[in-house]
């Protein structure tokens, strides 16, 4: 089939900016349905604008595809202010394609990471002619797991999406006027591990003369009406079809697994004509289901899985009235270690029992060979376990949901072995006895724990780990909790030094097969660093510490049968 591509077609907004915007579709029959994208990573890389779904392929299939450079960003005009301007925008832009003489009227919009949150902000805005969207590793929420999680600022991904994806584009746009500008970023993307240890962590002035949202972000640690204004969750939740992709690894799985969730409550039982939800062994950017240590195989690739197929289907569905070629199963997930796509009827999984493993000691859980257990059963010889946390010697991040070093690498994300990470002295593990039998542990993840701090302030961590026969520790899932916004992230509540207090870890969420013979483990801490920010241990504003206002702090975990710190794992126990 032959192809018409329009290049750089003049789209104008409700306040006269312009948007560059290109246009695939076939070249012979029409109108046909229409596909929308709006990136701010340069339309003209047909890598980025093909990443979740081929966009040649489509226009095969019978569809027109509109891709368009977000307000500010390359060929378009305005100036770019991450998400405050999308909702307006893309209502507009897909109010233009329906009115188009190629397109039917009726359109889809597709992408992933931000260029799924130009699609929820452009729901939210409600335009007639949206028909269904597919949003993969995204979020309709700009604070909680996407710029800060647990209350912690998401410093590796926040520097690092500046200063390589969104800086270095702004730059482009004026180069010779930018050079020692420029040569200063390139720099910096040379060193990031300076750039991420550098105190106060707003002290970026090279990133924030090109990106002043970046200060912005950092003086708005809690939820408040700044992240309201540019959100499109709650009462903008759309109700058309939408298609949620994931990954287990991914920085938004949170917000992908709450964009479902929110869909799912508006109907009495799952529909997946409605809203359906596919999560992978993927982390963000890396789609290929390999990691440096873990591979799950040939089938657990986004092209493996032939997932420009799934949304294409999806798409024929609800845009061309086709006879269904989805799924009748609302939810599809790799479960990994036996490495398998499996259909579910729902998110949570209705079968999974929700199983209390209690922290146990004699009071040395320090390090991989301390005496730290996980049992179902409670109480234990000792009450606690305590650290030393200092936030000059933070724990470094290794594995888990991450950008480290950035896109389409991985390479220090998922399934990363924490031998190193656990010889440290500041990390407490907690072991189980080897399985007897495999068990699976499908669903949301949280450890409660019973904390107390010699500090005002401090953060804890959390890690499921699985501990291989031959000992080697692989990273499942993992999160965190910044003590002042213990209760509520709206705002602060200091820490009683030496008060006990129970809180809550989110580790999000996996779909995991503990094998015979494995054993569970449970690390805990109070840094993972650079994917979040240090926590200074003192009551001052995060990002403006100094070194001078860093305080060594002690912590401790409590684990007594009045104080019983656990982590809730989701089993399934269904017949083979």
């Amino acid at each position: 089939m032959d192809v018409v591509v329009e290049k750089n077609l003049r789209v104008a907004m409700r306040d006269g900016v312009e948007l560059a915007t290109d246009v695939y579709r076939p070249a012979a029959g029409g109108p046909f349905p229409t596909l929308v994208e709006r990136i701010p990573y340069n339309k003209e890389l047909y890598g980025m604008i093909s990443g979740w779904l081929d966009v040649l392929r489509a226009t095969q299939e019978g569809f027109a595809v509109v891709v368009q450079d977000t307000r500010g960003r390359y060929q378009s005009g305005g100036t770019f202010r991450p998400f405050a301007d999308e909702k307006a925008d893309g209502g507009d832009t897909v109010a233009w394609a329906a009115r188009q003489e190629w397109s039917t009227g009726s359109v889809g919009m597709f992408g992933s990471s931000y260029t799924g949150a130009t699609q929820w902000l452009a729901a939210a805005e409600r335009p007639p002619a949206l028909a269904a969207m597919s949003a993969a590793i995204t979020s309709s929420d700009y604070y909680e797991n996407w710029l800060y999680q647990g209350g912690a600022f998401r410093l590796g991904f926040a520097l690092q999406w500046v200063a390589s994806s969104l800086a270095l584009g702004e730059l482009l746009r004026s180069a010779s006027a930018e050079a020692e500008r420029l040569a200063d970023l390139q720099r910096m993307l040379d060193d990031m591990g300076a750039v991420f240890r550098r105190l106060p962590e707003r002290d970026h002035p090279v990133l924030t003369a090109i990106a002043p949202y970046l200060s912005q972000w950092m003086d708005h640690p809690e939820r408040d009406d700044y992240w309201a204004r540019l959100s499109a969750r709650g009462d903008a939740v759309t109700d058309i079809p939408v298609l949620n992709i994931g990954g287990w690894h991914d920085l938004f799985l949170g917000g992908t697994i709450d964009n479902y969730l929110a869909l799912r409550a508006r109907t009495a039982e799952p529909d997946a004509r409605r809203q359906r939800l596919v999560i992978g062994p993927w982390a963000h950017g890396a789609a290929s289901g390999v990691f440096p240590e873990r591979a799950f195989g040939i089938q657990a690739g986004f092209d493996g899985a032939d997932m420009t197929g799934v949304q294409l289907a999806w798409f024929k569905e609800h845009l061309a009235g086709s006879p269904s070629a989805t799924s009748s199963s609302p939810v599809r997930i790799f479960v990994m270690g036996p490495d398998v796509w499996r259909d579910e009827p729902d998110w949570p999984l209705p079968d999974a029992e929700y199983v209390d493993y209690f922290l146990g000691s004699t009071g040395g859980a320090r390090t991989s060979s301390g005496d730290g257990t996980l049992s179902t059963a409670t109480g234990s010889e000792a009450v606690s376990d305590s650290f030393v946390y200092d936030p000059a010697d933070p724990v470094m991040t290794c594995g888990g949901a991450t950008f480290l070093p950035g896109l389409f690498i991985g390479a220090n994300a998922g399934p990363r072995d924490q031998t190193r990470t656990e010889a440290r002295p500041d990390v407490l593990c907690y072991t189980s006895q080897p399985l007897d039998r495999s068990m699976e542990v499908t669903g949301p993840v949280r450890a409660r724990l019973y904390v107390s701090s010699s500090a005002v302030d401090t953060d804890f961590t959390a890690t499921l780990v699985d501990v291989h026969p031959d000992g080697r520790p692989e990273l499942v899932c993992d999160g965190i909790v910044r003590c002042r916004y213990r209760t509520s992230t709206t705002r602060p509540e200091f820490l009683d030094p030496g008060a006990v207090y129970e809180i809550e870890v989110d580790l999000v969420a996996t779909a995991y097969v503990f094998a015979a013979g494995h054993r569970l483990r449970l690390d805990v801490s109070s840094s993972n660093f650079p994917k979040f920010d240090r926590n200074p241990n003192a009551a001052v504003p995060v990002a403006d510490a100094r070194p001078s206002d860093l305080v060594v702090a002690t912590n401790t975990v409590w684990h007594d049968s009045t104080r019983p710190s656990r982590v809730v794992l989701p089993v399934v126990r269904r017949s083979a």
